[in-house]
């Protein structure tokens, strides 16, 4: 069994690419298996933070080993995690698993996270943890595929072609369409953060924000900036 992990940051379309490979019949995924351990070990605020305590193991490195058991009828195991949620964890966990990465750009992500995160901080977008995993892969040999969110809703299916090509796995054009509503891989904390998801059919066609970017939220964009910089030059373009 091939097992994929993407690291994504929040508000990054990270779930509906989640909904877009459950959709393939060679795939089970998972959503975001490493939240309640990174929700243990950090002073994180999130909404629903103990129902994620109360639902999932804390201990991360137990979580993975036992993904490398996991029993499904499928090829492909699928893991959608956040860049933020690897904390305090043996790189050689990374070794077992193929890779894939997701960004956007923080003039976009970050006035849409505050919906969630009031006083969100530079830990919270994943940015910086993502451009150090990438660092460590690279160093390991492994080609890891960059995905740029504006690029994916812009085509969908062209970047998906891509990402499937450099994962060494066929792609299917079931992986541009879902139901509406909720899947039952969703995590507990599907109710706090996936509103828009429940309503896609598919990925829907990029549009640029209109709101100017709020003034309070510059510092940390000025943080985020060259980490988000770094993995855009990686990333696969249209």
């Amino acid at each position: 069994m091939k097992i994929l992990s993407l690291w994504s940051g929040p508000r990054n379309v990270s779930t509906a690419l989640m909904y877009s490979f459950a959709q393939r019949p060679d795939t089970k995924v998972i959503d975001e298996p490493l939240y309640a351990h990174y929700l243990s070990r950090t002073i994180a605020n999130h909404p629903g933070e103990q129902e994620v305590l109360n639902s999932m193991d804390h201990d991360g490195t137990r979580v993975l080993n036992d993904l490398q058991k996991y029993s499904t009828d499928r090829d492909i195991l699928f893991l959608k995690s956040m860049g933020h949620h690897w904390v305090d964890l043996d790189e050689k966990l990374l070794d077992s698993m193929e890779h894939l990465f997701l960004i956007r750009d923080p003039k976009e992500m970050l006035p849409s996270l505050i919906n969630q995160l009031e006083e969100p901080a530079l830990r919270d977008t994943g940015l910086k943890v993502q451009k150090d995993l990438f660092q460590v892969l690279e160093k390991k040999g492994k080609k890891v595929p960059v995905i740029d969110a504006k690029h994916l809703l812009n085509d969908p299916q062209r970047i998906l072609q891509k990402v499937c090509d450099a994962l060494d796995i066929p792609f299917y054009p079931s992986m541009l369409k879902w139901e509406k509503g909720p899947r039952p891989e969703d995590g507990v904390w599907a109710k706090y953060w996936y509103h828009r998801v429940h309503q896609s059919e598919g990925f829907t066609p990029y549009e640029s924000k209109k709101e100017p970017f709020p003034k309070r939220l510059k510092p940390l964009l000025d943080e985020c900036e060259p980490y988000y910089k770094f993995l855009y030059q990686k990333a696969l373009k249209i």
